[in-house]
């Protein structure tokens, strides 16, 4: 039991522990300040969702119907390079003081861009629904114990990338180090957005 807790954590941790649309997010609001606990709660709560159908085996599911992750695919990567050129807009042209919280977009407006990184990336599916679901199989009776340790695994990683990045305030108190941040995200989001077009 503990070892297949262990093994899950583990596994979890290996592959959120990554540069992407949805941690490049998290960690952005997190320097902000605005949000932090329900972003980090959409990000938690969606990855256990994942998790748990992948441990209940709809990742079979998924492969009998490789359309849907297509047009998730399509969907998911406009929506990544809409996100990377507004950040490289953000980068050339602040709309406002740049450190100041109150530049942040609507709550609705924010939620629900947390939502679409994190549900319209194939990505997701791909990791949590069928890898971490083939992996928890082969736990056999202990597959729920593996699913819980990488649902454990999202909580602490998302609270760290989105409660720690306060420590990085003092280098973000200066507006030039948030025009690299956003020059970072826009290529991020971009690039990821691309390859995800052209995988399809």
């Amino acid at each position: 039991m503990i070892a297949a807790l262990a093994a899950g954590f583990g596994t979890g941790l290996s592959l959120i522990v990554a540069i992407g649309a949805q941690n490049a997010f998290v960690l952005r609001q997190g320097l902000r300040g605005g949000l932090v606990v329900p972003v980090v709660l959409v990000c938690t709560l969606s990855d256990v969702v994942l998790i748990a159908a992948g441990v209940g085996g709809i990742g079979a599911v998924l492969k009998q119907w490789p359309a849907a992750l297509g047009v998730i695919g399509v969907a998911g990567g406009l929506f990544l390079v809409g996100y990377g050129l507004l950040a490289a807009r953000r980068v050339v042209r602040p709309a406002a003081p740049i450190a100041e919280p109150d530049a942040f977009a609507a709550p609705r407006r924010t939620l629900l861009t947390c939502l679409a990184l994190t549900w319209l990336n194939p990505h997701v599916y791909l990791d949590t629904v069928l890898l971490l679901g083939s992996v928890a199989a082969g736990h056999d009776g202990d597959r729920w114990i593996f699913g819980a340790g990488a649902a454990v695994a999202s909580a602490v990683w998302f609270c760290a990338l989105g409660f720690g990045a306060n420590r990085l305030s003092g280098v973000f108190a200066r507006p030039a180090a948030w025009r690299i941040l956003d020059a970072v995200i826009a290529l991020t989001m971009t690039a990821l957005g691309v390859r995800m077009l052209l995988s399809l």
